[in-house]
C-alpha cells in the first residue's frame, strides 16, 4: 500500500544525508546544492504526479527546486496529483558552518492545499496548542505574551520566545525585554524554532518576528498537524514585489493569514531531517557500520506525529546494527 509520509521521509532523509557531508567546510553553496540535488533525484522516484509550489527563494544563487517544476514517477498509471513546498536545506549557513539547527524539509497536499507564498518576509507570531486563539498579531508584544503566559499558566518571566538576529527585529527585542519574557536569539531556522513551539519540552514557548514567507507555509503545514498556530501578514517592500504578489493570487497584501488559510489542505504530510544537533532533532551521524538520521514526519488525515531514528546500513556482510 502506497504510504506518501514514509515517502515523503525517505527524502528529506537521503537530503539530509548528502548536505550532511558538506558539514562545516564553509561552502553554504555547496551544502545547498547537495540536498536539492537529492530531494529532486529522490523525488522522481515517488509515484505521484507531483509540482512545487514553493520551492527555493529568490534570494538564494543555488540550484533550485523552482516552482512550477514536475516531480515525481508521473510514468505509474495511478500517480496521484500532489502539491510540495520545499525547504531543501534550512540553515544553509549553519550547516557551512557547523552550527546547530538546520534541517530537511518538505511538506505535501492534494492540489491547492498549500498557499502559494511569494518569496518575500511575513510578519509572524508561533505559539503552541496551549496558546492557539490568544494571539492576535496586530496586539502589542507585552499583551500576546501575558495572554500566552496565562494559557500555560506560569509567568511572562518563565516564557522563552525565539526570534531571528537581525537589525530589524531591534525594536521587537527590546519590547519583549521590557515585557519580561526571556529571548533565544537564533541566526537562522526559525522554521524548525516554529515547530519546536508546538512540541512540549523543547523549552520555546512562542516566535515572533518577520522570516520567510514560504517558511511561513511549510511551518503552517507542521502546526496543522501539532495543533499549534500561526498568524502571518506578507511585507511588501515595492511595487514590484506588489505586482508578483497579485500574479500570484494575492488581491490583499495586508491581509493576516491564519494557520488553516496557509495549509488549507485537508490531506497534509509533512516531514523534516536533522543535519546537524538542534532543539528538535538530531543530526546525521555518520560511523563505519552506516549513516545515522533522526527525522520527524506528521500526517493531518490521520493525526500522527512519528519521530524515527533510522540507521541506513552500509552494504557489507559483517555490519551491525546498535541500539540507541
Amino acid at each position: 500500500m502506497f504510504d506518501l509520509s514514509l515517502e515523503m521521509l525517505r527524502v528529506v532523509e537521503d537530503a539530509a544525508i548528502a548536505s550532511a557531508r558538506t558539514m562545516g567546510m564553509g561552502d553554504a553553496d555547496a551544502a545547498d546544492r547537495a540536498a536539492v540535488e537529492s530531494m529532486r533525484r529522490c523525488l522522481d522516484t515517488v509515484g505521484i504526479d507531483g509540482t512545487i509550489v514553493i520551492g527555493e527563494g529568490e534570494r538564494d544563487e543555488a540550484p533550485m527546486l523552482f516552482i512550477g517544476e514536475k516531480v515525481g514517477s508521473r510514468n505509474h498509471g495511478n500517480a496521484i496529483a500532489v502539491d510540495i513546498a520545499v525547504d531543501p536545506l534550512e540553515g544553509t549557513n549553519l550547516c557551512a558552518t557547523g552550527g546547530a539547527g538546520a534541517i530537511t524539509v518538505l511538506a505535501a497536499s492534494e492540489k491547492g492545499g498549500l498557499l502559494h507564498a511569494p518569496d518575500c518576509y511575513m510578519e509572524k507570531i508561533i505559539v503552541g496548542p496551549a496558546a492557539k486563539g490568544a494571539v492576535d498579531l496586530e496586539a502589542p508584544v507585552k499583551h500576546n505574551l501575558k495572554a500566552v503566559a496565562r494559557r500555560l499558566q506560569r509567568g511572562v518571566d518563565d516564557l522563552v520566545v525565539v526570534v531571528l538576529d537581525r537589525p530589524r527585529h531591534q525594536q521587537l527585542i527590546a519590547d519583549i525585554r521590557e515585557a519580561g519574557a526571556r529571548i533565544r536569539l537564533i541566526s537562522d531556522g526559525d522554521l524548525s524554532a516554529g515547530i519546536a513551539a508546538a512540541v512540549a519540552g523543547t523549552g520555546v514557548h512562542a516566535v515572533m518576528g518577520s522570516g520567510g514567507a514560504p517558511e511561513g507555509v511549510l511551518t503552517a503545514a507542521a502546526l496543522r498537524c501539532l495543533n499549534g498556530e500561526i498568524l502571518g501578514r506578507l511585507i511588501v517592500k515595492d511595487d514590484a514585489q506588489k505586482e508578483r504578489m497579485q500574479a500570484m493570487g494575492i488581491s490583499d497584501p495586508k491581509r493576516i493569514y491564519a494557520t488553516p488559510d496557509l495549509a488549507p489542505g485537508r490531506n497534509l504530510v509533512f516531514a523534516a531531517c536533522g543535519v546537524t544537533d538542534g532543539n528538535l532533532l538530531r543530526g546525521v551521524r555518520f560511523s563505519g557500520d552506516g549513516v545515522l538520521t533522526q527525522a520527524v514526519v506528521m500526517t493531518s488525515t490521520t493525526p500522527r506525529v512519528r519521530f524515527i531514528d533510522t540507521t541506513h546500513l552500509e552494504n557489507k556482510p559483517d555490519v551491525k546494527v546498535r541500539f540507541r
